[in-house]
């Protein structure tokens, strides 16, 4: 029987066109999943290690017991040790035309073979006013040899208080290539010498790393012993570059691979479909062979050897499109990774293959097209070698077969349900997910029992076709079993597809509410304690910016004191109140305070200056607010008022709401250089949701592209289960051509029969999805918002057409094939 199924596969290659696709795409996505893993580390590797790639070894210490200078002492003296490197980097800002960014400063190791980052262009720092800068920076800010830059250090708290940090205006001697570091990755890097770094971070403050290079004929165990002493610390923590590298990508990584386990989750909705659209394939198969398997079976061929035929093809299919599923994932992986080589901010991109990524993605692959192939083999030899091959039963309650899988299905459906009700209701994730998970089983397992009665349902909507239409709804539920199995491999992928769209609108909405809730302006912009305030014209210039709205400037107008609490007051004069201000309750009037939302008071006492007033107290709406008064009835206190050295003036600014995402961002990035101030010092509701929604659309995108490999294996099972109704058909749509119907409406009624049960798939999912992404969210998100359910509707309908039109799509073969026989051959057919 080896030989017929080597044959088979010979001689009907095309056959396996079908289950070849579903195993490949499935095997990628596995095999993909387990490469992202490993290249992540590999890159993660390749950039952290490229700190320590100059050293031999590498001492370094617990943040809150760093490496001292006499240790850098001992390291440098030790007599095993050639040149020694004991790195700082203090975190500062940069100031460059106005526009302030945060940065880093390191200093330059004394020995050139140390020093991990290539020079570009220019020259090393020779003075402690000179400065080199990485490329992303020199390029984003127009920078070149001889600009300057002014480095701020963070406040400095003390015992008398706290006072503005280190300042220090510095000329660009060099441009570096950008760190691939993550630690920096993001933010300007500066080097300079040791002297001009101890300004920002004073090398009693401690040191971050000392590397070092080994005397020619050292060993590693006896160095690791020497740096020990020297360091006072356990041989344990002298690492050299492989085992230093190693430590800090398990400390990003946290020891877990949260992002591989979510990708595998979806990979093993790739292979469920795939599985699915396997074993209907092969029914196929067995169909288009019914002669010749009963032929088989009368020359002496025995049920085994018959169904070993069948698994053999299998187990040769499965082999051969899991090593092309391997081989896919490996290109997809190497294009991508090239493609994000180029782009410097991801020059470390690195490919990695484990070997559970081939041996995995051939397993599964082979074992997954075996397994789907057990039950069409067995249908195979179910009946008597003279009688012709039909499908089995099918479930129903009229049969213990579908008694069980009722019963079963329904007690999954209903335990789950409410389950999901309860958690939703507890905002218990933990309870919810699970239940969840146990309903939908329960869902397909009763699936059979209705789901050919809603295609039959729905074909009534082609009736007014004619007859075709009527034949295509007829057809559509001729064998149940398989028209289940059909839809429900499309209905797996429309249900997680609408089930995130519904979470991600409603916990958006929900994020939204929240913000409004904690943020009474759009933006806030803040300077500094301890810096030049923001002049009259740098509000001007912005106010001027296309997209903002208003702005409003909030002055100190002394303290108000109501009951136990006493704060700083601002005021804000009626009409910048009315423009900045959401809710029309957060406004003070001539006579009021509005307190802080914590704050419940009916009265307050406003110190300012020496002039005291009793005024109305009301809470604010949001949280966020400050005591808030209005400045046509106050003026602010006077510029030496020690109240005023304490604190800053914010700006309070109202934005076009139009703007998009990266309007909102750009506009950010403009208020900064016109005010002066970092982008860290904006901040504000529609920035949140900017972040916020950006990181939603991203997840979405992602999450729907993963989703639609699985929708579109389960489409490729439409297309055969549109083949083997083709199939079963043959003598009966050739008397249909005989009796006058055209080839163009024998296409039309198989389209119509495959959008039929693509469009209750899609339909039934999405039902289910809206249900499953409301109750996600609300165990999810119950206990820190409100929930209301938000039905993406524009979104859901798309899926639905979608779904739908590649329905319609994956008639055409089919109908191709089935229209082009004619209807003498067809009727010779047995």
């Amino acid at each position: 029987m080896l030989q017929v199924a080597l044959s088979q596969l010979k001689t009907h290659s095309r056959r396996f066109i079908a289950i070849t696709l579903a195993v490949l795409l499935a095997v990628a996505f596995l095999s993909a999943t387990l490469m992202v893993n490993a290249s992540t580390a590999a890159s993660l590797k390749a950039s952290i290690g490229q700190a320590y790639s100059k050293g031999d070894l590498v001492a370094s210490s617990p943040y809150d017991s760093p490496l001292t200078t006499a240790d850098a002492a001992a390291v440098a003296n030790s007599p095993v040790v050639a040149q020694s490197y004991a790195q700082r980097t203090p975190f500062v800002q940069a100031t460059v035309d106005n526009a302030t960014v945060p940065a880093t400063f390191r200093n330059l190791p004394d020995s050139p073979s140390l020093e991990a980052v290539a020079l570009n262009s220019g020259a090393w720092p020779s003075n402690d006013q000179e400065v080199t800068v990485d490329a992303t920076t020199a390029e984003r800010r127009s920078l070149s040899v001889g600009s300057e830059a002014t480095l701020t250090g963070p406040p400095i708290d003390s015992e008398s208080g706290t006072s503005p940090g280190a300042e220090q205006t510095v000329t660009i001697s060099g441009i570096t290539a950008t760190s691939s570091d993550p630690i920096t990755s993001g933010l300007a890097q500066f080097v300079g010498t040791a002297a001009a770094v101890d300004a920002f971070s004073s090398p009693e403050k401690g040191i971050n790393t000392i590397s070092v290079i080994l005397k020619d004929g050292v060993t590693i165990a006896d160095a690791k012993a020497a740096l020990a002493t020297a360091v006072n610390q356990p041989v344990a923590e002298i690492l050299t570059a492989d085992e230093k590298t190693t430590q800090m990508v398990s400390s990003f990584t946290g020891g877990q691979d949260q992002l591989t386990i979510v990708l595998l989750a979806f990979a093993g909705v790739a292979l469920l479909v795939a599985a699915l659209v396997v074993s209907n394939t092969f029914s196929v198969l067995v169909a288009q062979r019914t002669r010749e398997l009963a032929l088989l079976r009368c020359i002496g061929a025995s049920r085994s050897q018959v169904r070993s035929s069948v698994i053999v093809e299998a187990l040769i299919v499965g082999f051969f499109a899991s090593v092309l599923g391997v081989l896919a994932a490996t290109g997809t992986m190497a294009l991508i990774l090239t493609l994000l080589s180029h782009n410097p901010d991801f020059a470390f991109a690195t490919l990695a293959v484990p070997p559970s990524a081939i041996i995995a993605g051939m397993i599964v692959g082979t074992l997954l097209t075996v397994l789907a192939s057990l039950v069409p083999a067995r249908a195979a030899t179910a009946v008597a070698p003279l009688a012709a091959l039909r499908p089995a039963d099918d479930a129903s309650v009229h049969n213990a077969g579908g008694r069980l899988r009722l019963i079963i299905g329904v007690t999954l459906l209903l335990a789950g349900g409410a389950g999901l009700v309860y958690g939703g209701i507890s905002a218990n994730l933990l309870i919810a997910l699970p239940a969840g998970a146990a309903s939908f089983v329960g869902f397909l397992m009763a699936a059979t029992l209705f789901v050919p009665k809603l295609v039959s349902l729905a074909g009534t909507i082609a009736r007014p076709a004619g007859v075709p239409g009527k034949m295509a709804a007829a057809n559509a539920v001729r064998n149940p079993r398989r028209t289940t199995a059909t839809a429900s491999a499309l209905l797996i992928g429309v249900t997680l597809v609408t089930m995130m769209m519904t979470g991600a609108a409603t916990a958006r909405n929900a994020f939204d509410s929240e913000l409004d809730g904690t943020y009474p302006v759009d933006m806030t912009a803040q300077t500094p304690l301890g810096t030049a305030g923001i002049s009259e014209a740098q509000l001007a210039a912005a106010r001027a910016l296309p997209g903002v709205a208003h702005i409003a400037r909030l002055e100190l107008v002394g303290q108000v004191t109501a009951g136990e609490f006493t704060l700083e007051a601002y005021g804000i004069s009626d009409a910048d109140a009315a423009a900045v201000l959401k809710n029309p309750a957060n406004r003070p009037t001539r006579t009021s305070v509005v307190l802080p939302k914590g704050i419940k008071a009916s009265g307050a006492t406003l110190a300012s200056g020496t002039h005291t007033t009793n005024l109305t107290a009301s809470p604010a709406t949001n949280n966020g607010m400050t005591a808030l008064v209005s400045s046509d009835a106050f003026p602010p206190l006077a510029a030496n008022d020690p109240l005023r050295q304490t604190s800053t003036a914010p700006l309070w600014i109202s934005v076009d709401p139009a703007l998009k995402a990266d309007q909102l961002m750009d506009l950010r990035t403009e208020l900064s250089t016109t005010l002066g101030i970092s982008e860290d010092s904006i901040s504000g509701s529609v920035m949140e949701k900017v972040t916020f929604n950006q990181v939603i659309d991203m997840l979405l995108l992602v999450v729907t592209g993963l989703l639609a490999v699985a929708v579109f294996i389960a489409l490729i099972g439409v297309a055969n289960t549109l083949s083997l109704s083709v199939l079963e058909r043959t003598r009966e749509n050739s008397l249909l051509r005989a009796l006058g119907l055209t080839r163009g409406q024998l296409r039309g009624m198989l389209a119509i029969e495959a959008v039929l049960i693509a469009g209750v798939a899609a339909i039934i999912g999405s039902v289910l999805g809206v249900a499953y992404g409301w109750a996600g969210a609300q165990s999810a998100l119950g206990n820190f918002a409100d929930i209301t359910a938000v039905i993406p509707w524009g979104q859901v309908l798309a899926v639905v057409a979608v779904a739908a039109v590649a329905g319609l799509l994956a008639s055409v073969v089919p109908a191709h094939r089935a229209a082009k026989l004619s209807p003498v051959a067809g009727l010779a057919m047995d």
